[in-house]
């Protein structure tokens, strides 16, 4: 197979997005926005890849920690898509082969399409293709200019284009594939003659036709696909065609999706076939959900292992949080971080987790806080109880074992122990370990002063 590099130019600021966050860091859909063209560019077969950056570089190499075939290159000034592209020679150095290049704000580009025209590119044996697309209105964009056998004789932009170039409808994305050793012998001979003073990648077609090398155009089947991120008007409008697309592959594999629409996927998500999706959800990044679950209206899910058969109802929040077979959540519940249910658990409404463990069938079904415990199995937490884990320094563990029962309002004053099958009585403050088998009551007495209110009457 033919060797494959990418050149991903990210070193401009994107001024027009207003933001302390340079452009193509932005979120779209679960990933920053470079990463959509550097997964194309993988998927497709491309390493190295190289990123040109600039603006706010150690933010952009965070993004791609730990990854093997990404490298960077320094654009300390920004002159010009063909100075940014020289600016990569060095991290290519001792490469041989075809050098495709992409820029970081077109989070739409497809990896089937770059192998097409990988593909189209080399068996035509072509110094040159550029990714085009046909547009109805092209006003704003370099006009493909071709010759009579169809090949490409030059970019010209709108501001320099006559009325008949105008009128072509055939646009220049800004995504190449080259030649290697042709590229690396020109993208120095590059000028900047023009009125920005600026180096051109575009110059490399004339250099191309001057020396009789081919140069091709290949249209991209979806023109949303070439559609780069300039402000946040465009940063929906990308997060909506790619939801849309990963909506349609979720629906496609055995999921039922209420209203795309309103539906909020993340890349990188795994939904199990029969489950059903209503609308408003938001399930981000990480998350795994099982098949024949039911996932209802305004849940947010993030970062979850979620089993089967299991029901989120409405408006629910599950954060960085695990869960068995068959497991119940809400509605209005709030999982956070470190929450692991086993199966058959119930956490009804208005019930809060954090950092806890509880054993299958076990339940809280209303208005508790639950935090730094262990919970066995067919425990019922009554209404109102609270695990008092914070001390004002440190957190405690709470540890309720098989087969207890906690009555309502009981506070749970970590660290502490309940025993198993004991019973805890509503209204109690535990603060000492409670036996096996035990009941466990703390209230003070009860007084009644009859007539008391007559008394406060005026």
């Amino acid at each position: 197979m033919e060797s494959l590099a990418s050149v991903v130019l990210a070193a401009g600021k994107g001024t027009r997005m207003k933001s302390g966050l340079i452009k193509v860091l932005h979120p779209i859909a679960g990933l920053p926005m470079i990463a959509w063209p550097v997964a194309a560019a993988r998927e497709a077969g491309s390493d190295p890849i190289v990123l040109v950056i600039g603006h706010q570089a150690s933010a952009v190499q965070g993004a791609f920690r730990g990854a093997t075939d990404i490298r960077c290159a320094m654009q300390e000034e920004q002159l010009g898509t063909g100075h940014a592209v020289a600016c990569a020679l060095d991290a290519l150095a001792g490469f041989r082969g075809t050098v495709l290049i992409l820029c970081g704000d077109t989070p739409m580009l497809r990896a089937e399409t770059l192998k097409n025209m990988l593909a189209y590119h080399l068996d035509n044996q072509a110094a040159i293709t550029v990714l085009t697309a046909l547009m109805e209105d092209p006003y704003g964009y370099g006009r493909v200019v071709r010759n009579a056998a169809g090949h490409v004789t030059r970019i010209v932009e709108q501001k320099d284009a006559d009325p008949e170039e105008q009128a072509i409808r055939e646009i220049n994305s800004g995504i190449y594939c080259m030649d290697s050793e042709f590229l690396f012998n020109n993208i120095r001979g590059i000028g900047n003659n023009n009125a920005q003073g600026e180096y051109y990648l575009t110059d490399l077609l004339a250099i191309a036709v001057n020396k009789g090398l081919t140069c091709l155009a290949l249209p991209a089947a979806d023109a949303d696909e070439i559609m780069g991120v300039n402000d946040r008007v465009q940063l929906a409008e990308a997060g909506r065609i790619l939801r849309r697309r990963i909506n349609r592959d979720h629906m496609l594999n055995g999921v039922s999706i209420i209203d795309p629409d309103t539906t909020y996927i993340d890349h990188g998500v795994t939904i199990g076939a029969d489950t059903t999706i209503h609308p408003g959800c938001r399930i981000g990044s990480g998350t795994i959900i099982g098949s024949g679950c039911e996932i209802e209206g305004a849940a947010s899910i993030s970062d979850c292992r979620i089993g089967d058969d299991c029901h989120i109802k409405a408006a629910s929040v599950l954060e960085s949080s695990e869960l068995g077979e068959d497991v119940a959540i809400g509605p209005m519940a709030h999982l956070r971080p470190g929450t692991v249910l086993g199966k058959k658990v119930k956490i009804g409404n208005f019930v809060e987790t954090k950092k806890i463990v509880m054993g299958e069938g076990s339940k809280a079904s209303h208005l508790t806080y639950l935090g730094d415990a262990e919970i066995g199995r067919d425990v019922n937490i009554g209404c109102g109880t609270i695990t008092c884990n914070y001390d004002g320094v440190n957190k405690h563990r709470t540890v309720i074992g098989d087969d207890v029962f906690i009555g309502s309002d009981v506070q749970l004053v970590a660290p502490v122990t309940v025993g198993r099958n004991s019973l805890v009585a509503a209204g109690t403050t535990v603060t000492i370990d409670v036996p096996p088998d035990s009941l466990a009551l703390s209230r003070v007495p009860q007084v009644n002063k009859e007539g008391w209110r007559l008394k406060k009457k005026p």
